[in-house]
């Protein structure tokens, strides 16, 4: 029995103590030379391949068409376990060392454990969900081991007991608070009662309303009088889980902070939830609440040290991209707000294109925008404000495009009538140029000024794209361009400088799925929103679209995980850093890509 398995290595960490022990007791190790066969085709097959040393090579028996290669902890041949024999030969290339599991514990395992047989399925989309799951848990799991300190409550309002009421009313507006604690005499009759209690009653606006509305009782009534006590209390340290449970069990809004007998803040649910949702609406207050670009400035920086916290408490990636699209949107339209008169706020219309124009944006990539202006506006300081407006984009984080595809580029700054001329232009030209600029404004989507504006621009463009065969053609090439970075053989390139999985993945599936949308008119703008209408309207099968939106996720997250690491926008994607389970998915992925587009190339019929 090999004692140095990796237990802790999918998909055996999904096996109880039982079953791991099984495993152990039933693993064997295989040595076989360069040249040897492990496995040969139409023969009963009774064991699964662990590779733990070496290369195995996947061959068609007629042909010798290589299917696949092996490498270190890859897994072979799986449909054997379910078949009579195996299909193809499996040869080594160069001295293999592997673990071998008996076909039948195998068998036994796949039949009694449903998270070890999800862990096999061909589909990527229930296997991404599988490991999103365990994520999930480790979520959870971070959330409940949380501890109370001052970066989640706020610092007491505390008054005199004797204070009046109509003062507190006026205390509280100041503040922006809607409670306070109110500090007891020691010789108070209600602390004298119970000894045990902290010496501090709380008022909140219930109280003050129900003394003067139900009680009668005059606005120099001393608060002390009307205050509730005792105050129920969390510990600084204790767990924020704990405080959350506490608060719901007792139907509670907020809870006093106590540092020994002493009150140091107060926590209100609302800041147990900012907690658990990482401070996203904390974030989205203070870009609501800025008034200066140097404000701004402040609550956009905190944009990556979100998509960090999300990202380790293993949110989906879906969630995070729409949630960091939307931040991105208020940051835009509050620089807008900030930076361009306010009477000119319903005569024109900000643009977003792009990934933030589909929602698909996560961390700050660069300015893509443009600007639609009402007909028959004369704005001659139109130059110098978008000037202004793309200067202070870049103070809040956003670069410049390299293609200038931004409002201080007076190409992408038109009236409503010379937005339709030129969009019905680049329909008929169906030159590549016009083709790139199209698809850019494909994805339009108002984040400012009126917003109607764009619609009215869109709807024409949306009619003569709809069943255009013949420019979608030449629309839907770039998709085509660029190769998926897979080997002959099917496995996942070896690159020193790393994959570029936005032209070898992501662009294939966003630009092949936009032409998709086009050509049957879904105004979606969102990538997985159009692959879902394209479902729902029987353009793709559930088994592809479902496959598309995980292979898409997939090479999202693995390119941010890249991203947040380097600490850059344009880094490549490593793999060698990534785990068994992320190369094996990423492979999937890839393939998914590969196949999605022989789809478009049959669909449009190039034969490029």
């Amino acid at each position: 029995m090999p004692d140095n398995f990796d237990m802790q290595s999918p998909p055996f960490d999904r096996l109880d103590a039982s079953q791991q022990s099984k495993l152990e007791a039933s693993l064997d190790v295989a040595y076989y030379r360069n040249g040897d066969e492990l496995i040969s085709a139409n023969q009963p097959q009774n064991a699964l391949f662990i590779m733990l040393k070496g290369t195995v090579e996947e061959r068609d028996v007629g042909s010798d068409e290589v299917f696949a290669h092996y490498g270190n902890d890859d897994l072979f041949d799986l449909r054997a376990m379910f078949e009579e024999s195996a299909r193809h030969n499996y040869v080594a290339l160069e001295d293999t060392l592997v673990y071998l599991l008996p076909k039948e514990v195998f068998v036994e395992f796949y039949q009694q454990n449903g998270e070890f047989a999800a862990y096999f399925d061909n589909n990527l989309a229930k296997r991404q969900a599988l490991i999103e799951e365990a994520q999930q848990q480790k979520n959870i799991a971070e959330f409940i081991l949380t501890q109370v300190d001052d970066s989640i409550f706020s610092p007491p309002v505390l008054l005199s007991a004797t204070t009046p009421l109509d003062q507190v009313s006026e205390t509280l507006k100041k503040q922006g608070v809607d409670s306070a604690l109110v500090e007891l005499d020691p010789e108070d009759p209600r602390v004298k009662a119970h000894p045990h209690a902290h010496p501090y009653a709380i008022i909140t606006r219930t109280n003050m309303l129900h003394a003067l509305t139900i009680d009668r009782l005059p606005l120099d009534v001393e608060i002390g009088k009307i205050a509730t006590f005792p105050v129920v209390h969390v510990d600084v340290g204790e767990f924020l889980f704990n405080a959350m449970v506490m608060m719901t069990r007792q139907r509670m809004k907020r809870l006093m902070v106590c540092d020994g007998n002493q009150a140091v803040g107060m926590l209100d649910m609302t800041q147990i939830l900012s907690t658990f949702s990482t401070h996203s609406h904390v974030l989205t207050l203070a870009i609501a609440r800025a008034n200066t670009i140097d404000e701004l400035a402040l609550a956009s920086n905190k944009q990556k040290q979100l998509v960090d916290s999300l990202l380790s408490r293993g949110i989906r990636t879906r969630f995070i991209m729409e949630l960091i699209s939307a931040v991105n949107e208020q940051i835009i339209e509050k620089a807008f707000e900030l930076v361009v008169p306010p009477a000119l706020h319903d005569q024109i219309c900000l643009v977003v294109l792009g990934s933030e124009g589909r929602g698909e944006q996560i961390l700050k990539t660069d300015q893509d925008n443009a600007l639609i202006i009402k007909d028959g506006l004369e704005w001659h300081q139109c130059d110098q404000i978008m000037e202004q407006l793309s200067q202070t984009l870049l103070k809040l984080g956003y670069p410049p495009c390299p293609g200038r595809v931004m409002v201080n580029n007076e190409f992408w700054v038109r009236n409503e009538s010379a937005w339709k001329n030129t969009l019905a232009k680049w329909i008929a030209s169906a030159q590549p140029t016009d083709a790139m600029n199209l698809s850019i404004f494909a994805d339009a989507h108002a984040v400012a000024g009126d917003k109607a504006m764009l619609e009215n621009v869109l709807l024409p463009t949306q009619q003569k794209l709809k069943g255009n065969m013949l420019m979608l053609q030449e629309f839907v090439r770039p998709a085509l361009q660029f190769s998926v970075p897979l080997t002959l053989f099917g496995n996942v390139k070896k690159n020193k400088q790393g994959l570029d999985l936005k032209k070898g993945g992501i662009f294939p599936i966003v630009h092949g799925i936009r032409t998709l949308a086009l050509e049957y008119g879904i105004t979606a703008r969102n990538t997985f929103e159009r692959i879902e209408t394209l479902q729902e309207r029987k353009m793709l099968e559930p088994d592809t679209a479902d496959n598309l939106s995980e292979a898409f996720k997939l090479l999202t997250k693995l390119r941010l995980a890249q991203q947040m690491d380097a600490e850059q926008t344009d880094s490549l994607v490593h793999t060698e850093h990534l785990e068994r389970t992320e190369r094996d998915l990423l492979r999937h992925a890839l393939h998914v890509v590969k196949k999605f587009k022989q789809l478009l190339g049959f669909h449009y019929q190039i034969r490029d």
